[in-house]
């Protein structure tokens, strides 16, 4: 069964928070349980030193028996105050008070051995059950009464204090049964969070994962709804969906450009088949033949100028251009031989040319083989779209670091609706225009590459009888 990636994060985070508390957990406990008893076995040897000092001044000062009953009514409070049991013996170990209510203890004997280890005094804590004093083994502390016979000290008696491990024990399970509730409690609230945190997270992602199968379908509509938070999360949606339109908008230029490129591939092509299968069964009479076999050259060549304009355009979608824009050469002397180079057209269609070049050379960076293609392309359309008997205007001039390239005619206005587009691939403003011109809607489209690879602006603008064409380019430094 396949695992989602919040899932597994999920159990990521739930492993390191169970394994963070038990550690946590663990180390607490015994830290705790460490303090807890030294603090109990440092208040232990308060109680017995001050206890012991205290009933050394009722002895020797105010004569108090070992045996009175002020004595253990003392010996029972502070037991209540501080939770030890207090047990007062002779110098012979019998034990003559008590904290406790009863009498049980009261009589008994206290080892030698235990009497010798109290009497070296000390802060000595140690286990034990006095002898048969207590039926359990108890955290003891002894300490030796001392007073005073015929000017000399003595020990008198023995003072023990004890703590029952039992009853600490229960307090510390108590503790930790409430450690472990909240721990188990916050845990769980961990994992919740984490659970519903990491769901979250990962639903952008499961939407993307969705989104990418149809797009491997063909379905490029799909987008991931993005939230209005400044988190990476947001930056990858806006990113995916940025990416989605990229993807969509070359889906349908591909289909786009498949069927502009069938468009113009069948016509030539009908023409030259069904003109050919003509002249070969008889139809097209012999002394129209040198006609027909005109058209057929000429539709041969449009087919071949359509499959250069697809190679140059190919060429520098996939060309990285960086490394020939170092060029330097004179715009004004390229703008003359493409004129020289157009001069044929220009008197076929009986156009005047309106050239103004400055004089002086206007050196300008970039590939000048590509900025040529420009130029005669620009010109090419100025002609092509000039009226018969028209005029074609062709500025060269230098405005602070740019070179100024201006290239008109007096033609028909270009529709206000296709301005934004004439830089397209295959886009004709004249829809029938495939039959009876030589474009195939790649010369402008060409240009504007070219420019944006000398990351440079080209402007176009029309109006009744005139539109011009300007473009820029850097002026070489010297």
């Amino acid at each position: 069964m396949r695992q989602s990636l919040y899932f597994r994060n999920f159990l990521a985070v739930a492993l390191i928070v169970f394994l963070s508390f038990t550690l946590l957990g663990g180390l607490s406990s015994a830290w705790n349980y460490r303090r807890t008893m030294s603090e109990k076995r440092d208040m232990m040897i308060v109680t017995l030193q001050e206890t012991a000092r205290y009933i050394t001044v009722q002895h020797v000062y105010y004569g108090v028996d070992l045996g009175d009953l002020s004595l253990s009514m003392w010996l029972s409070f502070t037991s209540s105050v501080s939770g030890f049991d207090l047990i007062v013996t002779d110098a012979d170990g019998v034990v003559r008070a008590c904290s406790e209510r009863d009498i049980m203890h009261f009589g008994r004997q206290v080892p030698m051995s235990i009497l010798q280890a109290a009497a070296m005094g000390g802060d000595n804590v140690r286990l034990s059950s006095v002898g048969e004093i207590y039926p359990e083994r108890r955290q003891v502390a002894g300490a030796p009464i001392f007073g005073t016979t015929s000017g000399e000290a003595m020990i008198f008696g023995y003072l023990f204090v004890s703590s029952d491990m039992a009853v600490f024990r229960h307090e510390w399970q108590t503790f930790s049964g409430v450690f472990l509730i909240i721990a188990l409690n916050v845990m769980v609230l961990t994992f919740v969070i984490s659970f519903l945190a990491a769901k979250k997270m990962a639903q952008p992602l499961n939407e993307m994962a969705g989104a990418a199968r149809r797009f491997a379908r063909g379905d490029f509509s799909t987008r991931v709804e993005s939230s209005e938070k400044n988190d990476e999360l947001s930056h990858l949606t806006k990113a995916f969906n940025a990416m989605a339109d990229s993807l969509e908008s070359s889906e349908t230029f591909r289909r786009e450009f498949i069927a502009n490129v069938s468009h113009e591939l069948k016509t030539p092509m009908t023409i030259i088949s069904g003109f050919a299968e003509g002249l070969l069964d008889g139809t097209i009479p012999p002394e129209n033949e040198k006609k027909y076999l005109g058209v057929i050259l000429s539709e041969s060549r449009r087919l071949s100028r359509l499959v250069k304009s697809m190679l140059d355009m190919s060429s520098l979608q996939s060309t990285d251009s960086s490394g020939t824009l170092d060029g330097k050469f004179d715009i004004s002397e390229i703008v003359r031989l493409a004129l020289l180079s157009l001069d044929g057209k220009i008197e076929s269609r009986k156009l005047d040319v309106e050239a103004n070049l400055p004089e002086e050379a206007i050196m300008t960076c970039g590939d000048s083989d590509a900025i040529t293609q420009v130029v005669y392309n620009l010109l090419d359309n100025a002609i092509k779209f000039s009226k018969p008997q028209g005029i074609v205007g062709v500025e060269v001039w230098k405005q602070g670091a740019l070179a100024y390239v201006s290239v008109k005619n007096n033609g028909e206005k270009i529709a206000d609706e296709d301005l934004p587009y004439i830089f397209d691939r295959f886009h004709k403003g004249d829809k029938s225009r495939s039959f009876d011109k030589e474009g195939v809607g790649l010369g402008l489209y060409i240009v504007k590459k070219i420019l944006d690879n000398h990351n440079q602006n080209i402007f176009v603008e029309s109006r009744e009888s005139l539109t011009e064409f300007i473009f820029t380019l850097a002026i070489a430094k010297e």
